[in-house]
């Protein structure tokens, strides 16, 4: 009984998890901001790279889901990427109709100085948080993402 008393306070006494990372979500999208335009790429392009970087996909269909994406939305991305050098689109050897999308060597300089920049500025934010804390942060931030994230 007391158990339930202290788990039933805690789960009262603490704000909702939209309400505590909202800001922090807005803090992260306004830090990551110049640093993207500094690089010439939107945060799509940023997601779009991301996810190329770690794999390859068959159509804009797929990536468009992996990342979260209207599969209309991306096709300017994708256009502006492919022209800059930055992704290819090669036809499917197995069905000439699809697209195999990947980044090109030069995209994946790009994700990684883009990357660089904004771990550099998460690690301020980061130094906030005893050792230990930041730690269990960043081994469950995944985890959670995963659980809301579309399994392909």
């Amino acid at each position: 009984m007391v158990r339930q008393a202290i788990s039933s306070s805690s789960v009262d006494d603490r704000p909702d998890l939209a309400a505590m990372l909202a800001p922090l979500v807005r803090h992260l999208i306004a830090m990551e901001s110049p640093i993207l335009a500094a690089h010439g790429v939107t945060m799509w392009a940023y997601s779009v790279l991301t996810a190329l970087c770690e794999r390859s996909y068959r159509g804009q269909n797929a990536l468009a889901e992996a990342i979260g994406a209207d599969k209309t939305r991306i096709i300017d991305v994708l256009d502006d990427l492919q022209e800059r050098g930055l992704i290819s689109r090669e036809r499917d050897p197995a069905d000439r109709r699809a697209r195999l999308l990947a980044a090109t060597p030069r995209g994946r300089r790009v994700r990684d100085q883009v990357r660089r920049a904004i771990r550099k500025e998460e690690e301020q934010l980061l130094a906030a948080l005893p050792a230990r804390e930041r730690e269990a942060f960043l081994k469950a931030l995944p985890s959670l993402s995963d659980a809301v994230r579309p399994r392909l």
